[in-house]
């Protein structure tokens, strides 16, 4: 290789180091994040993982479901069918490689344990942290014989606990907490929950009180404080107020979660015209709370319509890309 092709390699790999630097920007601190279920198909169809982690619509996605546990079982409505030999747990590597391939687009990706349908729930704490322990190894940081995404590590969980007890849940994210800071802090690790909009939620109440939370996907459709009903008795207040004085992470990151369609919800759908401002309504209250937006799911916000693309470009270019400056001022359902 000759010194000119040499330099020229050179080049290159530093600006493709550049853009991957770049790609790595989920920030959570933004209040312009539009966050994605992913998984559950719930328009009749859906694109796979890394479609939807192409172009800058998606911020972060969730996988859903770990709808069983602590006897594991994952649901992906077919996207991925096959199993470990001898097992009913589902080996995914297809959904491994997007995983890669969203990350690599500056995506962060969660999965989400629970859902409306599911057999789950923890006896005790001591169950609830043992489960810690088997999430870290089987889709975190750590090792298992039986890794249903392989060598793919996700960045976060999100609780959206719809049924069974209450119990456990706390202790399960501190021992999940405490794996991410031994693992040595190289890489960013996210807890997520999502509470229906009625506060204080019946299933994670208590848990949000007090555990730490990065970000809160807060459910305002199927209820009496969905969008419809904004600004009546739409309640973000109720959520800023909780965050400002009783989360123990006092930077708790709020997210308007909101359909994707009309039929991704029994009620609670607002065109995107109309969530874009309530968005810019809730940011000009309670900017140093909002994260965004949540939408269930990919398979409707992304269609035919538009929708998901249309309020995404809109929050994003009403507020600048990160709110740290400001904070240092300060499913199917």
């Amino acid at each position: 290789m000759t010194n000119l092709n040499i330099k020229a390699f050179i080049a290159s790999w530093l600006i493709f180091l550049v853009i991957s630097a770049l790609a790595s920007a989920f920030d959570v601190s933004s209040s312009s994040n539009f966050v994605a279920y992913w998984g559950q198909s719930s328009a009749g169809s859906q694109q796979s993982l890394a479609e939807y982690c192409s172009g800058s619509t998606i911020d972060a996605i969730v996988i859903a479901f770990l709808y069983q546990f602590p006897d594991t079982k994952l649901d992906l409505s077919g996207t991925c069918k096959s199993t470990f030999p001898g097992s009913s747990l589902l080996h995914c590597p297809d959904v491994a490689k997007d995983i890669k391939y969203c990350q690599s687009q500056g995506k962060a990706v969660l999965l989400s344990m629970g859902g409306a349908a599911g057999a789950y729930g923890f006896s005790s704490d001591a169950d609830a942290s043992k489960y810690a322990d088997t999430v870290w190894d089987m889709f975190l940081g750590g090792s298992a014989a039986q890794r249903p995404f392989d060598d793919a590590v996700l960045d976060g969980i999100d609780l959206d606990i719809e049924g069974g007890s209450t119990t456990g849940y706390a202790a399960f994210v501190s021992q999940l907490r405490s794996h991410f800071t031994s693992s040595g802090g190289s890489k960013q690790y996210y807890i997520a929950g999502a509470p229906q909009c009625v506060y204080p939620d019946a299933m994670l109440g208590s848990t949000l009180d007090a555990a730490w939370f990065d970000m809160v996907f807060v459910q305002f459709y199927n209820n009496y404080c969905g969008l419809n009903n904004y600004p009546g008795s739409f309640n973000y207040d109720a959520w800023d107020q909780w965050a400002k004085t009783k989360s123990a992470n006092k930077n708790v990151k709020i997210f308007i979660g909101a359909p994707g369609s009309q039929s991704a919800a029994g009620s609670g759908y607002v065109s995107a015209s109309t969530l874009a401002s309530i968005v810019s309504s809730v940011r000009d209250k309670y900017s140093s709370t909002l994260g965004g937006v949540m939408t269930w799911d990919a398979s409707q916000a992304m269609g035919s319509s538009m929708w998901g693309q249309t309020i995404s470009s809109s929050i994003k270019s009403a507020t600048p890309a990160s709110s740290t400056s400001m904070r240092r001022r300060r499913r199917r359902y």
